[in-house]
């Protein structure tokens, strides 16, 4: 049985897609871009800082939707369009995780849907062992 999870609160997806899927007490939460959920454009006016922002700000709207925080992620997977831009990146996710942190990996890619810098999609993990 699985539960889709939406919120007002991240951008409203732009596919074919739901912003996250419950499987259990497990959350697959989708790509988030650094869209600003209330005018659906891109945040950040080309700053990857300000895009990493948004995008982590958005994956934790998601999370609580769910009944969750970003300290309940257990996997992120992240997608850069420059490489060079992967320490700000570990910068700015490290404001909003606290240790021990999710396992991760990042890939680097060579487009993002409407122009961005950045996507950051995550698993969440509700119960707790």
């Amino acid at each position: 049985m699985k539960a889709i999870i939406h919120t007002d609160n991240a951008p409203a997806a732009i596919g074919a897609y739901s912003q996250a899927v419950r499987a259990g007490d497990t959350v697959y939460m989708s790509g988030q871009i650094p869209l600003d959920p209330a005018t659906m454009t891109v945040a950040g006016n080309g700053d990857f800082r300000a895009e990493a922002h948004q995008v982590f700000k958005n994956l934790q709207a998601v999370a609580q939707a769910a009944g969750g925080t970003l300290d309940d992620i257990v996997k992120v997977n992240a997608y850069l369009t420059d490489l060079n831009n992967f320490a700000v990146f570990n910068e700015v996710m490290a404001e909003y995780f606290s240790q021990p942190y999710p396992a991760r990996a990042a890939v680097g890619v060579a487009a993002l849907p409407k122009g961005v810098q950045v996507e950051a999609e995550a698993v969440l993990v509700l119960n707790d062992y």
